[in-house]
């Protein structure tokens, strides 16, 4: 009872600035929630993990490049929480976003063959799979829900109308529904850099992490390429794509060895995503627990 209180509470408070926000603009809601994340995040996500996660990033990284770092994170983390309200525009736009080493992506739009995309939480992370939908590329994205349910029901919403109307639940029955699309010839879409309670552990910066052994599953399954996207947010609130090599899975010798070895590939590819600029990452996730 208490649980629901709060979460109608909280769901009240993030309707109305997103109300407000929708008046005053992308903008200047950048400015306003970036400004406010830098100073009220730490009461809502502990400042100790944040610091943990970065001392595993690396550990040698002084404490005044730590705080910039940190502040950089809030300020991408702010933008992107207020982004949601104008993925309709993202949606009709490509003037934000430039993407580069599109040629990876030959096989996929020439054949009509399915690919698993991975990615992580960079920058705004909706934007992987809005723009591999943009380029006619048939999709469906694997999404966690929110915990509140008075919000989640909105945010599928704004994800089936802007982002990929085909929009997967993660979960049993959500690994069905990503066999059953990769049947029919549509590529799936996953972040890969949380934790998940039914994966093994993998080394991830060095130290043993709970990993999704799914996206190398399907992809040994499908014979089908795994293709690593990261995002980056620029100085001017633009995006980069960059479609990195892909990882291929066509010819299994062994398939229990075989997914242990490109879910260890997935987590070195991802380290090198975070450790090109941590900030980029939403750090708040218990991702060594």
């Amino acid at each position: 009872m208490i649980k629901t209180i709060r979460y109608f509470f909280e769901a009240l408070i993030v309707y109305f600035l997103y109300i407000i926000s929708f008046f005053i603009g992308l903008k200047y809601s950048r400015i306003f929630f970036s400004y406010l994340f830098q100073k009220i995040g730490f009461y809502f996500r502990s400042e100790k993990l944040i610091i943990k996660n970065l001392d595993k990033i690396n550990s040698s990284m002084d404490e005044n490049l730590k705080k910039n770092t940190i502040k950089k994170m809030w300020s991408n983390y702010g933008k992107t929480f207020i982004e949601y309200i104008f993925l309709k525009n993202f949606k009709q736009s490509n003037n934000h976003i430039k993407i580069k080493n599109k040629n990876y992506l030959e096989t996929t739009l020439l054949k009509n063959e399915p690919v698993i995309f991975i990615s992580g939480h960079f920058a705004n992370f909706e934007l992987m799979s809005m723009e591999l939908t943009k380029m006619n590329i048939k999709l469906a994205t694997i999404y966690r829900p929110l915990n509140n349910f008075f919000l989640n029901p909105f945010m599928e919403y704004l994800r089936k109308k802007y982002v990929c109307k085909n929009q997967i639940k993660k979960g049993i029955k959500g690994v069905k529904e990503a066999i059953n699309y990769l049947s029919n010839k549509n590529s799936i879409a996953l972040m890969v850099d949380q934790r998940v309670s039914e994966g093994a552990r993998v080394n991830f910066f060095g130290t043993p992490a709970h990993t999704t052994f799914l996206p190398a599953q399907l992809a040994l399954k499908f014979k089908c390429q795994i293709i690593p996207i990261y995002i980056n947010r620029t100085f001017d609130d633009k995006f980069e794509v960059e479609i990195l090599k892909p990882i291929s899975c066509k010819h299994p010798n062994n398939i229990d060895k075989d997914k242990v070895e490109i879910t260890n590939e997935i987590n070195t590819v991802l380290e090198k995503m975070v450790a090109q600029d941590p900030s980029q990452w939403i750090l708040t996730h218990n991702r060594w627990k």
